[in-house]
């Protein structure tokens, strides 16, 4: 006898995930729509492998200092920007993937209006960041939507990976920002704002900067 759980009745440990193996871009799709809106998982999805993800509490928090930090230096250096958060990005059929948090820069005004992502009328985000390791479905779900340019911050440290052809190469430099040693700034400031509190790490920012 088979017996069906339904998803929402699976619960994940902060931490922790599952991998489902040979699901359907149609059964991804109506999970999707099964785990709704509000949750604190994340999914990655590519070829017939989905895997959920509950992060830890001590992850979440250095993704979103890492976005106060990139929005703060793109007003100091007057640029446009969207930030779209852990939004489902989807490649019908191959891959769906929701960053920890992504910004278009470069493309920033293509997506002004946008209330509903559709890869096939919005570019791409142009950086994604991932707090601690990703998995190889996640990356693979990366390459296939087509997203520049990918952070992933973990164990103090932060690795720069930029799409060339069908793969990510890492690379010591971030080409979103080319001026800025962000492998060695971005730890550091992290560390700084959960020692020092975020508003004053951001003010040092911007007295560094500015």
């Amino acid at each position: 006898m088979t017996v069906t759980i339904p998803i929402q009745a699976i619960e994940l440990a902060p931490g922790s995930q599952i991998a489902i193996h040979n699901l359907s871009w149609q059964d991804f799709e109506q999970l999707l729509q099964d785990l709704g809106q509000k949750r604190n998982t994340r999914v990655a999805y590519y070829q017939g492998t989905l895997e959920i993800m509950s992060p830890l509490a001590l992850h979440e928090r250095p993704h979103r200092i890492i976005a106060y930090i990139i929005t703060t230096i793109l007003q100091i250096q007057g640029r446009d920007w969207e930030d779209f958060g852990s939004t489902t990005f989807k490649r019908a059929n191959v891959a769906g993937i929701e960053p920890d948090t992504c910004f278009y820069i470069k493309n920033a005004n293509q997506v002004k209006g946008c209330t509903q992502m559709d890869l096939t009328v919005y570019p791409p985000p142009d950086l994604a960041i991932e707090s601690d390791v990703t998995s190889k479905t996640a990356l693979n779900a990366y390459i296939s939507i087509g997203v520049p340019e990918v952070w992933i911050y973990s164990k103090h440290q932060l690795t720069i990976y930029l799409l060339q052809a069908d793969r990510y190469v890492e690379s010591p430099f971030s080409p979103t920002f080319p001026n800025l040693p962000v492998t060695e700034l971005i730890p550091r400031l992290v560390q700084k704002a959960i020692n020092d509190g975020t508003s004053q790490m951001l003010g040092e920012l911007r007295g560094l900067l500015g």
